[in-house]
């Protein structure tokens, strides 16, 4: 049909032509004058206020008579002869208006396309598909636009905008309106086949692929949706609406503004209207009742009533009411919008469609393909229709409508057009995409644009001319040619057009052909043939099918790895692959050229569901570790076979016989439905293997066997049983034992073939057909037969099994499914120093059992050797304690449990802890004490009293009297002027030193003027000679007991050489050799270097004091951290008991280039006997310090020495070639000579020689060459070994570590350029997000860091934007803002009160604040949430260690009340 514009003078208002009877000159008169046009202008309103008009006087006479005639001719006229009347030439008939019409008055009927669309076109969509940042919305005539989620409404724009300022909720505010702050998802508030009323704001050019809230897809309908782009806003969709309009009936969109007490206040988009939803209309809406309307959110309204004062207009959300209220009057033509049901009267029927006059005043138009199917319409029938979009260009508007079923009932479109149902499937579920349709007709031709298909009765198609044939076709007839109507096709269904009802078909054969047409039509496992594309580095791009690719990743490049893959495959080649997984969501496909899985007959494994026990197929090696392989099946299903598994030999390494990618036969023996892991074999999958697995029936747990060693593994041996051939698992350390060997000797002395006797059963296995046996029976405990429980276990009895995890109370034991049980440390050894008090986790143990509990079926068990092997005579050098049998003065030994603020708690027995106060740690002032202890530590002290009704020990460390603590301390009337008394620093101040007496709370002033008898002296040196915590005695020069003041001097002529013979002699005292307590391991050191200084002829001479002070200073440059600054250890000072460990190697952030190296002799500090003489005099406590100083020291030359020349680590690197550490070092060495052109040269060196399996030793290595270049070289040797780095190791991995460099060397800028690439190259992960938001609150730069979360959410997966949101919270707490860090975690547990974790981040966060009341108040809010008892335990737990360390004995009352209460609840709602 050829294109031509709308009739200009169908588009105006005129008045009608009236032709009178009598055709006398008055009368022509008046008919010239009624059609001379009037002189309105487009500012002049429809219809005036005050019953006024813009007519004369003559053309308001002429319309009256003519509307008479009209209404005679319609009351006593015969319709039969209206309709047999013919138009007269040059004359306007009298007919009704069901009479036909002139074609110069017909409204042409057109489709809506890009071309007559135009901005501020108001149109009716229907949502497609909900993305996450934008709406897809199908619009009429198959066309398809979208809505950015800025484009909802202008109250949801404000809040994303506001989403990371950090605005402070006013005290008016209420909690609802709290709550509104957390923004929902899209999908949340849309849901696809949801009509829609929109307005074009944008319309781009054919192409568009920068789109905001669109990112790259392959969908092509998304794709369609770019070029258009709409808004739902209801100020820019209501636009125009009169208030006077605002009558029952009326139905518009609408957006929550506020929530009051009653109900909703909403935006309407009209000046001085708003509208109020009431709580109970709310709950008629279609959305979920659970949770209120937020902010923001859009929603379709019909009016119920005005107000009186026409402000507010009250509405309902009821859907019902909403699709069936229709219009039939209006005051302006602005009033009227898409989707609104009106009264319609047919004014022309044309071959495509029916022009219609709605509301007896204007124009619109329905095509065909919104006519109802098989409905034959007549002129002069009144029906309503509903308007879908006002047509562009014409004044006063007209519009486009549709009488359509599923439109009319604002219903997705059934695939059964009679049924209207909401039981009848939608179209999209019948007709998926890729469904061929082998008979379809074609009911209609649409010359330039395409045919019309009937699928099936009621079901039509669309098929656009460049999907008719795979050549070109100009144009269409519907009477000639391949396509004409009623030819039969076969066609293929490739899309929807939801918003039209329609399929959206192809003929084209190329597309017919296809074997997929989408992602999903590929099955996992299956052979396919493909194109390759292309060959790029990651992979081997492989077309299967139309716009259907998948990938070869290169490790499935072939049975064997390719050194050159180019030269096999060429771009255009064929090539066939089998499928190896199938990724629907991602449109994603993996494919295997490996021969052997092409080849393979075996079944294809791709579901936990599909395995079984005993099934063999071929899978594919993907890791390496030391304890075995991990496979993958198909569809990303993997697999673990044990090292013992993988072959039959043991000689050398799995990485090296089993490479990766390495496709290997297997069977499965084992799997766990819980888990869902799964344990295969292959030497169980060989052929020449006998897959009966042994019969274990016959070995029974606690029978008596023997057998032969088979085979020796690094921790255990294998021993087959005779004479039942049972394969038994024994371990090596159970086998020294059961020998009386130690594990060295017995590693050199065990051969396979050797016998083994006298050894039971402890565990079976009848799944894999072994056992595990132990030696040395417990004699007089009967195991009974059969699986264990909880009804048959005795006390005494002897139970195997495996350590879980470590609590409070000691270790957990798994011993069945349903049994587990506790070893306290204090049950695991009869000597804690050569036991282990903390079993390893995983490792396996035997124990007895000494009490059960059968109702949590939870044993409490001991693997004290007095206690497996009462028969033995064991030596118990720590006994087991009870309440009963501790006495005050009892040394016992036992282990931390924690370190609270006012001491430490040590567990002495299983019910029995013991508090040690700070007082009683040391027996001299320490400063920071916690430093010295941690959990889990062996200490030895003595008791100090027992509570037994209370079950409340004390216990001290100090030594010396426990009569001490009975003394009064000293008062002000015990002291008088000119005593000497012995005190400690405790203020050192410019005027002079505040000293505290020993033995008493009392303290006093020594001027600085009572320093020094010589007045000439500097006393500002003097004070600085002396410390907080140095002991002195001073004499007291005056006492003011009013003011309780004290006057001390500390001037050597107080003092006789008496006063200091008693201490002297009192230091010698404690020279002698006494119990010491505390940490228990410091002492075996000094027993050891006892063991080293002690002469082995037992003398010694004057000289070995010089020979031990040598060997001091050598020592401590032994000591030195190779990647710190060398410098002598000192001894521990006074208040120092456990030596700190030695800081570790820090590689990931850098470390210090100096100080590597052994000093020369010069170097060394040698002490002549000149200075031994001047030292002579020191006092006792001195010698003391230094005599430990000697033992540290030489304990220290039992390790290596530093190596201090090229040789000595080249010989070093002979031993331990992949060890990253000593390569460092190496480096480090060179770079202390200024060698740095060596030191890299080594690091290179290093790379090439450290196994490519070392993957962390290697990374190490490049972090140390990032190290040096960041000091040493120039940006471009950083940039080229940077790039490098990234290479060879996980990018995100040395992205992260090069900005960490950046940051500790202080060079800001470029660790905040670094931290900007890395955030672009891996948007994806929430670390990096964290780790630059780190940053920039390190450097206080708080509001860049807080543009950071709005940004990292737009580019993070959704499972991870609560973990980001979490941890910027936290960094608030602990660099920023703690105000706002609550605000945050207030907004997360909010929308997510069922995550416990997160509570319990944010308790821990507000503890740190020392707030109790907070704290009390987000416990509050816990326990009104609905939980499990277990949780509820743990965090009244928690509750009730924070009201001990921050709250009051009252808080710690309320918060065993309120469990208590909890508690009852509980157990009475259940």
């Amino acid at each position: 049909m050829p294109k031509r514009v709308l009739d200009e003078g169908s588009s105006t208002h005129r008045a009608k032509k009236v032709k009178l009877a009598d055709k006398d000159k008055n009368s022509k008169a008046k008919e010239q004058l009624i059609e001379a046009p009037s002189k309105l202008t487009t500012e002049e309103v429809d219809f005036p206020r005050g019953g006024g008009s813009s007519f004369t006087p003559i053309e308001v006479k002429a319309i009256r008579a003519e509307a008479l005639r009209e209404a005679d001719s319609e009351l006593f006229e015969d319709v039969k002869q209206l309709k047999t009347k013919k138009r007269k030439s040059g004359a306007l008939s009298k007919a009704a208006t069901n009479t036909p019409v002139d074609k110069r008055d017909q409204i042409r009927v057109e489709h809506l396309n890009y071309k007559r669309m135009t901005v501020g076109m108001k149109i009716l969509g229907q949502i497609m598909s909900v993305q996450p940042l934008a709406l897809i919305v199908s619009l009429p005539n198959q066309l398809f636009g979208h809505v950015p989620i800025t484009q909802i409404s202008t109250h949801l724009t404000h809040l994303l905008e506001a989403m990371d300022e950090n605005e402070e909720p006013s005290e008016a505010e209420s909690d609802d309106e709290q709550k509104q702050k957390s923004i929902p998802d899209l999908f949340e508030i849309f849901r696809p086949g949801q009509y829609v009323r929109a307005v074009i704001t944008t319309i781009h050019a054919a192409g568009t692929t920068n789109v905001t809230g669109i990112g790259r897809t392959r969908d092509e309908t998304v794709k369609a949706s770019r070029r258009v782009e709409l808004s739902l806003s209801p100020d820019k969709v209501n636009d125009g609406v009169q208030k006077s309009d605002l009558r029952p009936g009326f139905t518009l969109s609408a957006a929550v503004k506020s929530i009051e007490d009653h109900g909703y206040v909403l935006d309407l988009g009209i000046q001085d209207v708003s509208g109020f939803l009431s709580f109970k209309e709310a709950e008629k809406g279609p959305f979920d009742h659970q949770s209120k309307l937020f902010v923001g959110r859009l929603i379709d309204v019909s009016v119920t009533k005005m107000s009186g004062n026409g402000r507010t207009c009250t509405v309902t959300v009821d859907s019902v009411t909403f699709t069936a209220s229709s219009l039939s009057e209006i005051t302006n033509i602005t009033s009227l919008l898409p989707g609104m049901l009106v009264q319609s009267l047919i004014t022309a029927v044309v071959p495509s469609g029916l022009n219609l006059q709605i509301l007896g005043y204007f124009e619109g138009t329905v095509d065909q393909i919104h006519l109802q199917p098989g409905k034959k319409y007549k002129i002069g029938q009144k029906i309503k229709a509903r308007i879908l979009y006002d047509i562009s260009g014409t004044t006063p508007s007209k519009f486009a409508l549709a009488l359509v079923d599923h439109i009319a009932l604002m219903d997705v479109r059934r695939a059964k057009a009679a049924e209207k149902s909401t039981d009848c499937p939608i179209l999209q579920e019948v007709y998926s995409v890729g469904t061929i349709l082998n008979e379809a007709r074609v009911t209609r031709v649409e010359q330039e644009r395409g045919l019309i298909l009937e699928v099936e009765p009621g079901v039509e198609g669309f098929v656009h001319i460049s999907h008719v044939s795979d050549d070109h076709v100009p144009s269409l007839s519907p009477s000639s040619g391949a396509w004409k109507v009623d030819t039969i096709h076969k066609a293929r269904v490739i899309g929807y057009f939801a918003f039209d009802g329609l399929l959206h078909l192809s003929l084209r054969p190329s597309i017919l052909e296809q074997n997929f047409f989408q992602v999903s039509d590929v099955q996992v496992g299956e052979l396919v043939k493909g194109t390759i594309k292309k060959l790029a580095e990651s992979g081997l791009f492989v077309s299967l099918s139309g716009n259907v690719d998948g990938v070869v990743w290169p490790n499935h490049y072939a049975d064997i790895a390719l050194k050159h893959p180019s030269k096999r495959f060429k771009a255009g080649a064929s090539i066939k692959c089998r499928v190896l997984t199938v990724d629907s969501e991602r449109k994603r496909i993996a494919l295997t050229a490996k021969k052997t899985l092409i080849e393979s007959s075996l079944p294809i494994l791709s579901r936990f569901e599909d395995a079984r026990v005993g099934l063999v197929t071929h899978a594919a090696v993907f890791k390496v570790i030391d304890k075995g392989l991990q496979i993958e099946f198909y569809n990303g299903l993997k697999a673990f076979i044990p090292a013992r598994e993988a072959s039959e030999s043991t000689s050398g390494k799995l990485s090296d016989a089993f490479p990766i990618g390495k496709v290997l036969k297997v069977r499965i023996i084992n799997m766990n439905p819980e888990t869902s892991n799964i344990v295969a074999s292959v030497r169980q999958a060989a052929s020449n293997f006998n897959h009966a697995i042994t019969d274990i029936s016959s070995v029974e747990i606690g029978n008596t066997v023997e057998g032969i060693v088979s085979e020796i593994h690094k921790d255990h041996a294998i021993v087959t049983l005779q004479p039942t051939q049972v394969r038994a698992l024994m371990s090596l350390i159970n086998l020294a034992n059961h020998r009386g060997l130690s594990l060295p000797q017995l590693r050199i002395s065990l051969k396979a073939g050797d016998k083994v006797e006298q050894v039971f059963v402890v565990s079976r296995n009848p799944e894999k057909g072994f056992v595990i046996v132990a030696g040395k029976p417990k004699k007089s405990v009967v195991v009974p037969k059969g699986p264990l429980s909880i009804e048959t276990i005795e006390i005494g009895q002897i139970v195997g099994g495996r350590v879980t995890r470590h609590g409070r109370n000691g270790a957990h034991v798994k011993i069945t499914t349903r049994i587990s049980g506790s070893l306290h440390p204090t049950d695991a050894c009869d000597n804690y120093d050569a036991g282990m008090p903390f079993p390893a986790i995983d490792s396996i143990l035997k124990a007895v059992v000494v009490d059960v509990d059968r109702q949590r079926g939870h044993l409490t068990l001991s693997t004290r050797p007095s206690k497996l092997y009462p028969e033995q005579e064991k030596s118990v050098v720590d006994r087991e304690i009870a309440l009963v049998d501790l006495h005050a003065g009892d040394p016992v030994r036992g282990f931390i449990r924690s370190v609270a603020e006012h001491g430490l708690f040590v567990m002495l027995g299983r019910e029995i802890d013991a508090r040690v106060q700070i007082k009683e740690l040391f027996d001299e002032y320490v400063k920071n004490w916690k430093g010295h202890f941690e959990a889990n530590q062996l200490v030895k002290g003595r008791i100090l009293s027992v509570d037994r009704e209370q079950k409340k020990v004390e216990m001290t460390f100090r030594s010396g009297d426990l009569e001490r603590g009975k003394s009064s301390s000293l008062s002000l009337a015990d002291l008088h002027e000119g005593q000497k008394v012995d005190g400690r620093i405790k203020r050192v101040e410019a005027y002079g030193l505040f000293i505290e007496i020993e033995g008493s709370k009392l303290s006093g002033l020594c001027h600085k003027s009572e320093l020094s008898d010589n007045r000439d002296a500097d006393v500002t040196v003097a004070l600085r000679s002396f410390q907080e915590g140095d002991r002195v005695k001073v004499v007291i020069l005056s006492i003011d007991k009013e003011k309780r003041q004290m006057s001390l001097g500390l001037k050597p002529s107080y003092f006789a050489d008496e006063d200091f013979a008693a201490h002297e002699d009192n230091s010698d005292g404690q020279e002698e050799p006494r119990e010491r307590f505390g940490v228990v391991h410091e002492k075996n050191d000094e027993d050891m270097a006892d063991a080293v200084v002690r002469d082995p002829s037992g003398s010694e001479d004057e000289g070995s004091e010089d020979d031990e002070a040598d060997q001091i200073h050598v020592d401590a440059t032994i000591q030195s951290h190779p990647f710190g600054h060398a410098s002598p250890i000192h001894g521990p000072s006074k208040d120092s008991i456990v030596e700190p460990p030695v800081p570790s190697l820090k590689i990931a952030g850098g470390f210090q280039w100096s100080g590597n190296g052994a000093p020369s002799e010069e170097e060394v500090p040698l002490e002549s006997s000149s200075d031994e003489s001047e030292n002579c005099e020191q006092t006792g406590r001195k010698k003391k310090r230094r005599r430990k100083e000697i033992e540290q020291d030489l304990t220290a030359d039992m390790h290596s020495r530093t190596p201090a020349s090229n040789a000595d680590f080249e010989r070093l690197l002979l031993g331990s070639p992949n060890s990253s550490y000593l390569w460092i070092q190496y480096m480090s060495f060179q770079l202390q000579l200024s060698e740095v052109e060596k030191a890299r040269e080594l690091g290179q060196r290093a790379l090439k020689t450290i196994n490519f399996r070392e993957e962390q030793e290697k990374l190490n290595v490049w972090i140390g060459l990032l190290n040096l270049e960041n000091v040493y070289g120039t940006d471009e040797t950083m940039n080229t070994t940077f790039k490098e780095a990234a290479r060879h190791n996980d990018s995100k991995t040395v992205h992260l570590r090069l900005a960490s460099i950046f940051d500790q060397t202080e060079k800001h800028q470029k660790a905040e350029e670094q931290y900007k690439r890395t955030c672009k190259k891996f948007s994806q992960s929430s670390k990096v997000w964290t780790l630059f938001g780190e940053h920039y609150l390190r450097r206080a730069e708080v509001e860049e860091a807080r543009k950071l979360l709005p940004r990292s959410l737009q580019s993070l997966e959704k499972r991870k934007h609560l973990k980001t949101i979490s941890k910027f919270a936290q960094l608030e707490y602990k660099y920023g803002d703690p105000e706002r860090g609550k605000t945050i975690f207030e907004g997360i547990v909010d929308s997510h009160p069922k995550r416990w974790d997160l509570w319990s981040i944010y308790m821990d966060m507000e503890s740190g604040q020392s707030d109790i009341q907070t704290l009390r108040n987000l416990f509050d809010r816990v326990f009104i949430l609905k939980m499990t008892s277990h949780k509820a335990k743990s965090f009244f737990k928690r509750w009730l260690d924070l009201e001990k360390r921050l709250g009051d004995e009252e808080g710690v009352a309320i918060v065993k009340q309120k469990a208590i209460e909890w508690t009852q609840k509980a157990v009475n709602s259940s």
